[in-house]
């Protein structure tokens, strides 16, 4: 399909949901689908017509999914047949009956409203990983600057094909994947949804040069069988964040692409970039109003010390959280935008992550990220994930916990894995893993984010093996 035809489509797309729309009420639509052209057209139907999608998680269910509806004041949901969720009232866009919906304004006008900058594109739900999803407020401004930004900086233009297989109810999909293709347009390969095994298929079929991507698609594209030909692809950038330190270099080496790892948000309050002298591990340097501050005093911290990231210039491109002033006042409280991300700097100014506030853990009266922790698990040979996660005691208030993601869980040792922590020189006590829960996945978001709580909750009552580890 080229372009004129899907704005076509979009421009029917719109007309029909205007007459279905009272024009009273917030112009929001839902939408439950997975990475298809409808979707894609629901996007440009905002941009022409001042609808507003509102992105829906279908992995959520029941109670939960209507309640970021009517929180997101939905006028309608439409779903595909594929993501429909039982209980949940919606329009199937693959019917007959809308077919024809759209049939009867197939003449409507292509033309683009006058938008501002501030004007409402879209609602972008949270991962809700530590509590009920907020709706994040993405405006236009919001959903170009980075397209054209990102088309610029990677040269993206008509003769490129993007691959978007992230979700497009998600930040990173929208900003990092569909808003560059329409900046440079370019083509557009969308797959419902990833799969690490058909990724490089994919790519090779479509002739797709960019990519984007958020979490961990990386390692699992990496846990593939190698072949021989794997750099005989026509991918030029991956483009995305949160992936593992350690699967960069191993991924761009193994398949000869340009990999590009940022660090942000769907708020957008804080972001890093990665520079070429950034060292392993770390998200980048800290720039401008960047920078890391005590939770309990609100002094900058020195470095190798763990404290919040921030940005003391201000709310960055975050523009607010929908029906939700106290959430979006606890994010800006005192004209800083906390992120609610824990990190630390090195004598040079490069930013470690930390972990989340939440996951903080409370060790003896000492304050511990997770994500340290897990940086020195990951060197254990086999892991391919490490997920550091407090359980309650009693007597010290948290104990440290651990998942471990194995090929064969049944090839994990107790006694040589607490040799090897006793050799980590970076480890220190009260980091030391009490328990270690050994798995062969972990519960997820969509967004392949880990459901720390869900673990937490389990403790060591769960379905997987649990080992007391013993210090030596």
């Amino acid at each position: 399909m080229n372009w004129r035809s899907h704005i076509r489509q979009a421009a029917a797309l719109a007309a029909a949901l205007r007459v279905r729309l009272d024009p009273t009420r917030p112009p929001h639509v839902g939408v439950l689908a997975g990475n298809t052209p409808f979707f894609s057209a629901v996007l440009v139907a905002a941009a022409l017509s001042g609808v507003v999608p509102v992105g829906l998680n279908p992995t959520r269910r029941g109670a939960a999914l209507q309640r970021d509806i009517d929180h997101a004041d939905c006028q309608l949901v439409l779903a595909d047949r594929a993501s429909a969720v039982d209980g949940i009232a919606a329009i199937d866009v693959e019917s007959c009956s809308f077919a024809e919906e759209l049939a009867a304004h197939a003449d409507a006008d292509v033309e683009f409203r006058r938008a501002d900058p501030d004007d409402l594109f879209m609602l972008i739900f949270t991962s809700g990983t530590s509590g009920d999803p907020k709706a994040v407020r993405c405006t236009h401004e919001k959903v170009a600057v980075p397209g054209q930004m990102l088309a610029q900086r990677f040269g993206l233009g008509t003769s490129d094909t993007c691959y978007l297989s992230m979700p497009l109810f998600h930040s990173n999909a929208i900003m990092a994947g569909w808003a560059p293709a329409v900046a440079a347009g370019a083509s557009i390969a969308l797959r419902r949804r990833f799969s690490a095994s058909q990724f490089f298929s994919d790519i090779r079929r479509v002739g797709a040069t960019y990519a984007n991507y958020v979490g961990k698609p990386l390692s699992y594209i990496l846990a593939t069988l190698e072949r021989p030909d794997d750099t005989d692809n026509p991918l030029r950038v991956a483009y995305g964040n949160e992936g593992a330190p350690r699967d960069l270099t191993r991924f761009a080496r193994r398949f000869a692409v340009e990999v590009v790892d940022g660090f942000g948000s769907s708020e957008g309050g804080v972001s890093i970039a990665r520079t070429p002298d950034t060292p392993e591990g770390a998200l980048g340097p800290l720039v401008g109003g960047v920078t890391i501050l005590d939770v309990d005093t609100g002094e900058e911290c020195p470095p190798g010390v763990i404290g919040e990231l921030v940005n003391t210039d201000g709310p960055g491109q975050f523009r607010g959280y929908y029906r939700d002033p106290d959430a979006e006042a606890d994010r800006m409280r005192g004209g800083v935008y906390h992120s609610g991300d824990l990190a630390y700097r090195d004598a040079n100014g490069f930013a470690y992550f930390a972990g989340r506030l939440g996951d903080w853990m409370r060790v003896d009266g000492e304050n511990l990220g997770t994500a340290p922790i897990e940086r020195i698990l990951m060197r254990y040979p086999g892991v391919t994930e490490a997920v550091v996660y407090p359980i309650p005691d009693e007597a010290v208030g948290d104990r440290v916990m651990a998942a471990l993601v194995l090929p064969d869980p049944a090839d994990f040792d107790p006694s040589a894995f607490a040799e090897f922590l006793s050799r980590q020189d970076d480890l220190g006590p009260k980091q030391w893993p009490a328990f270690v829960r050994i798995a062969t996945a972990l519960p997820r978001t969509e967004t392949f984010k880990v459901v720390k709580r869900r673990l937490s909750a389990d403790a060591t009552d769960c379905d997987d093996p649990v080992h007391e580890i013993v210090r030596p």
